[in-house]
């Protein structure tokens, strides 16, 4: 491998490689925060919903969970245009990743939930709090320390999901790499320098995680 003439191609293409890497980090960002949001919810809805709820929140969990990333994107794209909801590829990835990190994420906010003593919901309702004060002075707090964890790795899973967009022409870290590679001729060399920018994102998801772990940790 020619460093040389590596870093001379790098340099001439830094400017989509940054278009894309700004790409990916945008629509990670919003898929993650998107569907961490409808997964609280998923979460709440399968812990304490009405049973008719809890059934149908429960069959779009188990539906979404089970479909590849991919398929959700293509739907997201070309089905729901059939329909008459027209959306650009940017939006249609947004959709299909924040779906599926929301499936992920109620699962993880029920298992949290589920953990949390029942009596402390009851205590809640005797000193007269509504369920949202509950949520957000009981139980929440203790839930989030059980689903940091986990939710540091659905996070990562969307930003690796993210390259899947490329299918349907977001312009994101792998079809800019693809791109430059098809004139470059340096598959090797660009490949491994996409992988290292996608680890740098996932350990940034990592490090946010630890250090909101430690924040929320309990003081021994």
């Amino acid at each position: 491998m020619d460093i040389a003439h590596f870093l001379e191609i790098l340099w001439l293409a830094r400017i989509p490689i940054l278009k894309g890497l700004g790409m990916t980090i945008s629509i990670s960002l919003l898929a993650i925060c998107v569907g961490t949001v409808l997964g609280v919810f998923v979460g709440l809805a399968l812990t304490y919903g009405a049973r008719p709820l809890r059934w149908i929140v429960r069959i779009y969990t188990d539906f979404i969970r089970g479909t590849p990333v991919l398929v959700l994107v293509l739907a997201s794209y070309y089905v729901l245009g059939t329909i008459g909801l027209d959306l650009n590829p940017f939006q249609a990835g947004i959709l299909a990743l924040a779906v599926f990190c929301s499936s992920h994420v109620g699962e993880i906010v029920r298992g949290a939930l589920q953990s949390i003593p029942r009596g402390q919901t009851e205590a809640a309702k005797a000193i007269g709090l509504t369920f949202p004060q509950t949520f957000a002075y009981v139980l929440g707090p203790q839930a989030l320390r059980q689903v940091l964890p986990a939710w540091v790795n659905t996070a990562a899973e969307m930003v690796k999901a993210s390259t899947l967009l490329s299918i349907i022409g977001v312009a994101e870290l792998l079809l800019r790499t693809q791109e430059i590679i098809s004139r470059s001729f340096l598959s090797l060399e660009f490949y491994f320098f996409a992988g290292f920018l996608y680890f740098i994102i996932n350990y940034a998801i990592e490090r946010f995680g630890r250090y909101v772990e430690r924040k929320t940790a309990v003081p021994s």
